[in-house]
């Protein structure tokens, strides 16, 4: 089988602070107005987005990438688009290459949605007569007959990713580079790319995927490359990388608490979440959490000046990285007036906690409508959840019956059974 996409020795440095395109005449002038006003920096910070990167994927190969905010991975998938290009190493991609790495990423504003497809094509070599073939479908898929003769700077942000999407994936690439496709859309959407992308796998295309959705990733995926700080860290089995991947976020933390040392945390800093509690109903540290519990989670923060109207919110994921739920001061109308500079602490009480054993990871974050961040910690402690007779019934949930449980009780209404006359029976379970 041929190799569709190789990588040697890639690396990949940005100069902090300083322009690396070419400039406009107002561009040119602010910055020469900038340096008589302000001194220049003596020394000029640099950081190595990708460094010593290399890999080969064979043709119809579909990868998944994945890692942390800031891993490289974006930038991996711009070198291989040629969308920028390495400082070092070198890199081959092979075919006709289509990619999708931002909301209507080559698009022209000014032309129409019509007008951009046949643009897209051309570019990808393809006659008219094959793209006007492709047309329909792409339409189709996008939904956007109504506006297709409508300059694409009208559409809306999710109308440029589905025919950003569309486009990328119905006009024949043998390479489809796509970045957090899954970020935006719907769930009918999400379904729909994946979907696409499982028909060019079948029909012999090559893929690379990057996202944050694990569960995808896994599903769609039989091999994924974890990047980590700019380094391959993994490449293998999807199921072994993506475990493995999981199993840092909460390592570092030991006991899951102490939040001071988290590295991998963006925001302002104005507000730092410090260390997390679980606690039960008395207040006291939970050794073991259990299906059902009663459950206070208790964050404790610095403040380091006065802040307006904070909000706190605790999201919660499978061990795939799917999102469970979000529980957080704003959607429960829990307004804060202000936070003083200190030490705090504010406490979430969950009635019920409504998860079967499994091992689940939550991620934290702080602030104020807009949004503006303060502090965002992604995925910064696991939280294991063990079996409880829930029910009353000497029977303990487990995992295989799903994710969450829903408190419930049974009637039988009863009926008359042929052979005898007793009367219908009812029956009532109580949780």
């Amino acid at each position: 089988m041929a190799t569709a996409i190789s990588a040697d020795n890639i690396s990949k440095q940005y100069r902090l602070g300083e322009l690396h395109r070419s400039l406009s005449l107002r561009e040119a002038l602010t910055n020469v107005a900038r340096r008589l006003v302000t001194r220049q920096r003596s020394h000029i910070e640099t950081i190595w987005a990708l460094k010593d990167i290399s890999f080969t994927i064979q043709e119809g190969e579909v990868v998944g990438i994945i890692g942390r905010n800031g891993a490289g991975k974006s930038t991996l998938l711009k070198v291989l688009s040629k969308i920028t290009y390495p400082t070092s190493g070198r890199m081959r991609v092979r075919g006709r290459v289509a990619s999708l790495l931002e909301v209507g990423t080559g698009f022209h504003d000014e032309l129409t949605g019509r007008e951009n497809i046949l643009l897209n094509g051309s570019i990808l070599g393809m006659k008219k007569r094959e793209i006007e073939a492709k047309l329909d479908s792409i339409v189709e898929f996008a939904d956007v007959e109504q506006f297709l003769d409508t300059p694409v700077k009208r559409y809306s942000s999710g109308m440029r990713l589905r025919l950003g999407f569309a486009v990328a994936a119905h006009l024949e690439p043998d390479a489809l580079l796509v970045d957090e496709v899954l970020a935006v859309g719907d769930a009918g959407f999400q379904k729909k790319c994946l979907g696409a992308m499982g028909n060019l796998h079948t029909s012999g295309r090559t893929v690379l995927f990057v996202s944050h959705n694990l569960a995808a990733v896994e599903n769609l995926c039989p091999r994924v490359l974890w990047i980590d700080k700019g380094r391959i860290r993994a490449d293998g089995d999807s199921r072994s990388v993506i475990q493995s991947y999981l199993s840092t976020f909460a390592e570092s933390q030991g006991a899951g608490t102490d939040l001071r040392t988290v590295e991998h945390r963006k925001g302002s800093g104005d507000i730092r979440c410090t260390r997390m509690e679980l606690l039960g109903r008395d207040g006291k540290p939970l050794p073991v959490v259990r299906s059902g519990d009663e459950l206070v989670i208790r964050l404790h923060y610095q403040a380091f000046r006065r802040i307006q109207e904070p909000h706190f919110g605790i999201e919660v994921y499978t061990n795939m990285g799917t999102l469970i739920t979000s529980i957080n001061t704003w959607t429960t109308g829990f307004n804060i007036a202000s936070l003083h500079p200190g030490e705090g602490h504010i406490d979430a009480h969950v009635n019920s906690l409504n998860l079967n054993p499994d091992r689940y990871y939550l991620s934290l974050w702080l602030a104020s409508v807009g949004p503006r961040y303060y502090d965002q910690l992604d995925h910064c402690t696991a939280l294991d959840v063990e079996p409880a007779d829930v029910n009353r019934s000497g029977r303990s949930m487990t995992k295989s019956f799903g994710i969450v449980f829903l408190p419930c009780h049974w009637r039988h209404n009863g009926y008359k059974d042929v052979h005898t006359s007793s009367a219908a029976s009812d029956l009532l379970i109580n949780p």
